[in-house]
């Protein structure tokens, strides 16, 4: 499931990017940020509760 910077997480997780495969942990609820080099697209979630 593709998920874009700036959309609530639908569920708690490590998002990872599509461009560089940096993490993003993201809690249920919370707006998703860019990752740390600034792109916007996550490919993966992974570790949900």
């Amino acid at each position: 499931m593709a998920a874009k910077a700036g959309e609530k997480a639908q569920q708690t997780g490590d998002f990872f990017c599509a461009s560089c495969d940096e993490k993003v942990h993201v809690t249920k609820g919370d707006t998703i940020p860019a990752c740390p080099n600034g792109h916007k697209t996550f490919e993966t979630r992974r570790n949900e509760p």
